[in-house]
């Protein structure tokens, strides 16, 4: 990791918020001027360096073209390039990434703060450097050499460059930092960015409790040295081990490596046996052991050691691990801390994975949700790894279960975040309203969309039913319009409506026949495949010509949410017959998707203006300042939302929702009360 940015990181009356300073040395606080251990100090409320930029904004880059000075004078060059940061930044600008945060600037990181984590002697070697002749760097040259490292004139200032951070930090620096041990340089490190910044963090902020997570393939000697016997950090690596073999060798980076006296459990090393190791392995991983010590730790701030060596096409790392996994698991990580993240860049050495990887981690810290990836199957050597982690890291953490981890026959499968966000909804319906699984026919459906149709169980029994059709789950979806990345708000918000939703059908005295139509992802052939329209559009009517239809509900509540209202009037437009003698209600919690109204005959859209609720986001262009009153008109009842999350929209609208349908079924002008009474904010 790139040692020569150790970031000063300010804290003002709002924990959720920090900002980067640059502080001369007369004003360092007195805790800085030693190596003691870090203690509580106040914190430091400074202004930022730089006017954000948007003025909003609380993502922050950093970068400076000086750390590319730095270079080998080798004629065979080094895999350790200045080209490695180049590319990345070059990808960002062309991205647009860039005038979406705060571009930090760097300092050079002062001796006070290096001591907090390094020895004097290291500091006195790494500044001589700069004075070095070029007779000293041709007689040195073997000595780095042995240690994995080159050195350059410019060599002293790249290791001291540094970098701030806002909510959320990606730092593009080099040269990497995580095998900078407290007196020794090595592994191409000179300093040790990621241990000086937190060690930093703690004297000057209100924050103690970090999180360093590791994902180079190499494994942090010098990160887990720095905090081998302190329980305020917790230092957790996945690495390439192989008994010890492997860069940088030897024992320390074993699964029984684990800390000693105060820190005994808080470095956790999950050391890979072989190469070849991918997305679901490390997922895997993530889900069983990094997560839950993550969670029952309960860090203030996470530090990502994002080496992207492991990626697929690194020649140095020979591992698998896609910009899809890397996204996956800066998603679950982000949901840490309150959001506080800091990614700062390690190793990797192909130019074009470690671009496309710091590419898809921006992406999530820009705000977007993680691509969706298919089930997988963690490797057998990956589940015996994880369970031996687990029953090691068990001795110090209660939310690690060894037994949760034994390997089976059939290894286990690892999910996705949409599809465990899915999953976590359907079981909550299954276990707490006794909602049951819909059967479909057909194999298409049944692979993409298995599970995800549930029932009450008197869908025949009751005079009113309540059709819900959405893609709860879909990330891209619900975070279209937000920055939030924490799954865990998003698996509350689901939760919290789905209980409405249910509280509600059940007092009224209805039935629910609730739809996910956000696929399950998939690789298996079909012999005509159908594209997910077909397939959802399919879904819809299947169900309600099977269901619906044959049900002895007399009235017919429709509900379309996101994405799904699109479906919602696809089957208002193929059934129009049969909708427009049973359907009482028709409501659309639209969020920023485009809305429209029944494309077939006159009658069938006069018909859709008595019996239609929308909600929108305020934003939505319908109800915009550009909005024209006669698109507005094709919809009946429009309700303004101001709220432009999907899944908090709906949470805020249900009670207008609930008021609506009531109007309609009774005739009682309950709605407009009901409407009337909101306070949307």
């Amino acid at each position: 990791m790139g040692e020569h940015h150790e970031d000063i990181m300010n804290v003002d009356s709002d924990p959720h918020h920090a900002t980067s300073s640059l502080i001369p040395d007369s004003q360092l606080p007195s805790e800085l001027t030693n190596h003691a251990p870090p203690k509580a100090a106040s914190p430091v409320p400074r202004a930022s360096s730089e006017p954000l930029r948007p003025s909003d904004a609380t993502i922050g880059l950093v970068y400076d073209t000086k750390m590319t000075l730095h270079c080998s004078m080798s004629p065979d060059g080094h895999p350790e390039a200045p080209e490695r940061i180049v590319r990345i930044w070059k990808a960002l600008v062309a991205k647009h990434y860039t005038a979406k945060a705060k571009i930090i600037p760097t300092r050079q990181v002062l001796k006070q703060e290096a001591l907090l984590v390094h020895s004097e002697d290291l500091w006195d070697k790494v500044e001589a450097i700069q004075h070095m002749t070029q007779q000293e760097f041709v007689d040195s040259e073997r000595y780095y050499e042995q240690l994995s490292l080159y050195i350059s004139q410019a060599t002293t200032l790249s290791a001291r460059l540094s970098w701030g951070e806002l909510k959320k930090t990606f730092a593009v620096v080099r040269p990497p930092g995580h095998h900078a041990e407290p007196e020794e340089h090595m592994g191409f490190c000179f300093f040790n960015n990621v241990a000086v910044a937190a060690r930093v963090v703690q004297q000057l902020t209100p924050i103690k409790k970090i999180l360093i997570l590791d994902w180079d393939v190499h494994h942090g000697n010098g990160t887990q040295r720095a905090f081998n016997d302190d329980s305020s950090v917790l230092y957790i690596s996945l690495h390439r081990y192989e008994r010890g073999e492997f860069y940088p060798c030897g024992p320390f980076g074993g699964l029984q490596s684990c800390g000693e006296g105060a820190g005994l459990g808080y470095s956790v090393n999950i050391p890979w046996p072989e190469k070849g190791m991918g997305d679901a392995d490390y997922i895997h991983a993530f889900q069983k052991i990094v997560m839950p010590i993550a969670m029952e730790f309960a860090p203030e701030l996470v530090i990502i050691s994002a080496g992207f060596d492991a990626a697929e096409g690194d020649d140095l790392g020979e591992c698998l691990v896609t910009p899809a996994g890397y996204s996956h698991m800066t998603y679950m990580l982000g949901g840490l801390a309150g959001g506080r993240l800091v990614v700062a860049l390690e190793g990797g050495y192909n130019l074009d994975s470690i671009t496309k990887s710091a590419l898809a981690v921006t992406e999530i810290i820009l705000g977007e949700a993680p691509p969706e990836m298919r089930p997988m199957v963690a490797s057998e050597a990956a589940a015996e790894t994880v369970w031996l982690v687990a029953r090691e890291q068990s001795k110090y953490w209660k939310s690690v279960s060894p037994k949760a981890c034994e390997p089976q026959e059939e290894t286990s499968f690892t999910f996705s975040v949409p599809e465990i966000l899915k999953l976590h909804r359907q079981y909550y319906l299954y276990s707490k309203h006794d909602m049951m699984q819909v059967p479909l026919v057909g194999a298409e459906l049944e692979h993409r969309f298995s599970a995800q149709v549930m029932c009450t169980p008197d869908i025949f029994q009751k005079d009113t039913l309540v059709f819900m059709i959405h893609e709860f789950g879909n990330l891209r979806a619900e975070l279209a319009f937000s920055a939030n990345c924490d799954v865990q708000l998003e698996r509350s918000y689901l939760i919290d409506f789905s209980k409405e939703l249910v509280n509600w059908v059940k007092a009224e005295g209805y039935s629910l026949l609730d739809v996910n139509l956000f696929p399950k992802p998939s690789d298996q052939p079909f012999p005509r495949p159908k594209s997910i329209t077909e397939l959802r559009k399919d879904m819809v009517t299947y169900l309600w010509d099977n269901y619906v239809q044959l049900c002895n509900a007399t009235n017919i509540i429709l509900v379309g949410h996101g994405p799904g209202c699109q479906y919602l009037m696809d089957l208002v437009d193929l059934r129009s017959t049969s909708v427009m003698k049973c359907v009482k209600a028709i409501v659309q919690v639209v969020g920023p998707w485009p809305l429209r109204p029944p494309k077939n005959a006159l009658d069938l859209r006069d018909w859709y203006k008595t019996v239609s609720f929308v909600a929108l986001p305020a934003n939505h262009p319908l109800v915009g300042p550009d909005a024209k009153s006669r698109d507005l008109k094709r919809h009946g009842t429009v309700q303004k939302v101001d709220e432009e999350q999907s899944v908090k929209l709906i949470i805020k609208a249900l009670p207008a929702v609930k008021g609506f349908v009531k109007d309609k079924l009774t005739g009682v002008g309950s709605a407009q009360t009901a409407m009337s009474n909101m306070h949307f904010t």
